[in-house]
């Protein structure tokens, strides 16, 4: 079974957001939108589209975007079967939240590393 297919979006947390998100804009020209993030699409080697994106957001600190991990950051993996891998993550002794979402940004799911980091995991509607 594949485990996680890419990286589906990076999210943290800063004292500032509003600022953080012009000093990105200005300096690295990320497009940030309204919503406080970008969704950078992919592109291959000769810079021509392909499928997919990832997801870029800023939030402000001491949120609840990651209230159970200690770190203020997120990674949000890519999987293919996002039910199965969390029952695979549940056998091998992983910590695995109970908490799981269904929606139409697809389905979403939550293990602990073991340093505390919440990590989610996601998978993209057909």
């Amino acid at each position: 079974m594949k485990r996680v297919t890419g990286i589906g979006g990076i999210f943290f947390q800063a004292r500032d957001p509003v600022a953080l998100r012009a000093w990105y804009k200005a300096h690295l020209g990320i497009d940030v939108q309204d919503w406080g993030g970008a969704e950078l699409r992919w592109a291959d080697s000769a810079t021509d589209p392909a499928v997919g994106s990832t997801i870029w957001s800023i939030g402000a600190a001491g949120g609840d975007q990651f209230p159970v991990g200690t770190a203020p950051f997120m990674i949000n993996y890519r999987v293919d079967d996002l039910d199965a891998l969390l029952q695979v993550l549940r056998d091998e002794g992983c910590e695995v939240l109970e908490k799981a979402d269904d929606s139409g940004y697809g389905k979403f799911g939550w293990v602990m590393d073991p340093e505390g980091n919440k990590v989610e995991l996601w998978e993209p509607p057909e």
